[in-house]
Formats: C-alpha cells, structure tokens, sequence
C-alpha cells in the first residue's frame, strides 16, 4: 500500500489504483497481495450490502448472488434469513427510486438522504398528476395503513382510496399491460420517506409494509451518503453521483461544493478524466493489480444489476473495447450479467435452473487462457454453491438479451 502524504497538489489517482480499490472494498477482488492487502471480511450480509451501499432487487436472485460473492461461505439462505427472519436487511426502494436490499440499521441515513433528492420534471400526463397535497396525503394514507400490518397491493390500493378519496383510484397510470390507480406514482416516494418497505410475499404477490423508521434530517443525510459514495466507488465527481441517483447534475455539484467547503472530501486528478472528489485524507491506493501485482483468480462473474457495474466509472474504463457494445447496452450498466477478468468486463453470461442444475453459459469477448478457464470454472463452482445447486460451466454464444 502506498501512503501519500497531504499536499498542496492534488494527489494523482490512476484507473487502475482507483478500480482496485474499490474491488477490495467489495471483496470483489483476487487473493490478496502486498500491493493490494485484504480488507477485513464481512461478518453478516448487511455488512456486505452497505459496503455495496444497497444491493439492487429488482430481482432478488441478483441481490442474493451480488450479496453471497462478498462473503465467504454465505448461501442465498444466509441472505434471505437476513431480511425476512433476523430482518438486519430491509428490501424497498433505494436509489433510483428501483428496488434494493438496504442494511435495516442504515434505514434513517437512507431514507434521510433519499428523501431529500430534488426529483425532475413530472414524467405523468396532466390527467395523471397529483398535486403537492394530494402527495402528502396519500404518503400518509400508505403509513397509516402499513402500520403493524402486511398488505398485498390491492389490499393497500383499497385502504388509501378510502383515505383519500376515489381520486386516488382512477386508473391514469399505465402499468404492464394495465392501468394502475393514481395513487400508485408515488410508491417509491413513500419507501424514500420511510413508511413503506417490502414485507414477505403472499403467495405470488407483492406485500408491503411500515418498518417503523424515522429518516435523519435530510442535510445530515445527504452529507453521510454523499461521503459513504466516495468511500465505496471514489475518486467521483458530482455528474456521477447524479446519475447514480437519478438526481439534477446542479444540485450534486452544489452537494460537492458544500462538502467541499466544510473539509469532508479533497479534491484528486483522477488520471484522464481529471479533477474528482474523495474523502477527506482518504488517498491511499493499491500499488499495483492484476496478475503483476502478484494476485491469483482474477475471475468474476457478477449478476444482473450489480452494484459495482452501475456505480464505477469511468465506463468506458470499465467496459473497454468491445465491452462497451456488448455489455453496456444503451449505455445502461447491470443489464447483463457480466464477466469481470483482472478488474474489468470482459464478457457476458447467462445461468438457467432446473431444480438442483444451474447451466451457466459464459460468453467472453476473447479466448481466455488455460489458467483463465480454471479460475472460471472455480467461480461458476462458487456460484452454484451460493445459489444452492450445481452449476456445470459452457463456454459459449449468450443468446438471451438484456434484462428491461
């Protein structure tokens, strides 16, 4: 590890360095090595999600595999006795306004944050808009109802019209080949304001309910996540973290000049790329990575939406080549898998289940070497143990598109 002393200068951080970084923040890295020592490892699930900073659950078989790659020993079980058993993981909406495991005892900091995000313009046609008061309302017709209480969608569409009123349920949203009621717009807020989260599914369907958390004040919020960002996915500027929250690029410029201004992060050149941010004395990086750091297994096979693919940049670092096609489809990182060698994408691949049998195709962009193809196969070993099955390994053409 290189330690570099507090400068007039802004420190230089390279691609690799900062790439390598994050990865064994993530324990997404290879072995360890002096030039990039092992981080401490997560004792619990939640502690790999908040490292993570929300593990993305759209669908909740990526979050399970994200999760149990940054863990040693740990099953999809692990995860889900986490959230639905011991309830330290929390699954509702997170950034992006999509859904996320979030670490339960992280909720206030959380919703705190999100919450007080500016939002864009109105996306809903005018027959489909709800005023400032008709929100408030129904975020609180959602709390009051999931209070000490489970309910599927329906079940809490019928208790916020009655406490609302038959406005609240006219279908004007369009939805998967529906209509769903006004209200409905607003779900996601309601889990940013901490009075909804996921509760275990009945049956088939969704349910929902109040976690009882209150949210810290946004300021004090935003200041925490915006530093727990950097920790995590550093060096970053203000474009980035507007995008990894769906926020105005203004308002995170602002967020960067405030912190800025109060000593909480420093300012680095950040290789090509220039001037970007870090916490406040947090500048040291690994030497060296890959195999001429001394690693071994520079393999990974990371899930739908992963957290490290949606929030590392620069993407075209991180998708070089023909990864950038391939992989980054409309330019929206996490909607394939993907196969990471030595730090980088570098190919796709898709897993199929039938009972205990997961075959998993893998699709790299060039030909991998014997020891590239052992290590594969080690890995797609590690998935089927995470995910409770047997995986048998294909290297081959990945035909299923990407994920919506």
């Amino acid at each position: 590890m290189t330690t570099r002393a507090r400068a007039t200068a802004p420190v230089t951080v390279t691609w690799t360095e900062a790439n390598t970084r994050r990865l064994v923040r993530q324990h997404l890295y290879a072995d360890a090595s002096p030039a990039a020592p092992a981080e401490p490892p997560f004792a619990s699930p939640a502690d790999a999600v908040g490292a993570m900073l929300g593990a993305h659950a759209q669908v909740l078989s990526a979050a399970e595999l994200s999760v149990g790659l940054r863990c040693d020993g740990m099953t999809r079980e692990d995860v889900r006795t986490a959230l639905w058993t011991d309830r330290t993981l929390v699954k509702t909406f997170g950034p992006r306004g999509t859904v996320h495991l979030l670490p339960a005892a992280e909720l206030p900091l959380w919703t705190g944050a999100l919450s007080a995000v500016p939002t864009g313009p109105n996306p809903f046609p005018k027959n489909a808009r709800m005023t400032p008061d008709e929100v408030e309302a129904v975020v609180a017709a959602i709390g009051d109802a999931l209070t000490g209480a489970e309910l599927t969608i329906d079940e809490l569409s019928d208790e916020v019209v009655a406490r609302t009123g038959p406005w609240a349920g006219d279908l004007v949203m369009p939805g998967f080949q529906a209509m769903w009621p006004r209200w409905r717009q607003v779900l996601h807020l309601a889990g940013h304001r901490g009075v909804l989260a996921y509760a275990p599914n009945r049956g088939r369907k969704a349910a929902y309910t109040n976690p009882g958390y209150s949210p810290l004040p946004g300021p004090q919020a935003l200041a925490a996540l915006l530093e727990r960002y950097l920790y995590a996915y550093g060096p970053a500027t203000p474009a980035h973290l507007a995008q990894w929250l769906a926020a105005p690029k203004r308002w995170a410029a602002e967020l960067f000049a405030a912190s800025a201004a109060s000593g909480a992060i420093e300012e680095v050149v950040f290789g090509d790329a220039g001037p970007a941010w870090v916490v406040a004395g947090d500048t040291d990086f690994p030497a060296a990575a890959g195999p001429a750091g001394g690693t071994a297994e520079g393999v990974r096979l990371l899930p739908y939406f992963d957290a490290f693919a949606i929030a590392s940049h620069p993407r075209e670092r991180l998708f070089p080549g023909r990864a950038f096609e391939r992989v980054l489809g409309g330019g929206q990182a996490g909607n394939y898998p993907m196969l990471l060698v030595d730090g980088t994408v570098a190919g796709v691949w898709h897993q199929r289940r039938s009972g205990r049998r997961i075959a998993v195709t893998v699709e790299p962009l060039e030909p991998l070497s014997g020891a590239r193809l052992r290590d594969l196969e080690k890995q797609v070993e590690r998935v089927g143990a995470i995910m409770e099955g047997t995986a048998e390994l294909t290297v081959g053409t990945v035909s299923v598109g990407p994920h919506a």
